[in-house]
């Protein structure tokens, strides 16, 4: 019995699985990154909004 319950990934497999892990990574990221301009827009905007003109 193989101690390792993991499948035996061949070198070309494991450079899809990785591709697809920087993708993914890079994904998460700009959508992080979106979130992060979107809640600094919203907090500039109630700051603005609170400022006597």
């Amino acid at each position: 019995m193989n101690p390792d319950p993991r499948p035996d990934l061949s070198i070309p497999h494991a450079d899809l699985v990785r591709k697809r892990q920087r993708t993914r990574a890079a994904v998460l990221g700009v959508i992080l990154g979106a979130f992060v301009v979107l809640v600094f827009a919203i907090t500039i905007a109630k700051i603005k909004a609170g400022m006597p003109h």
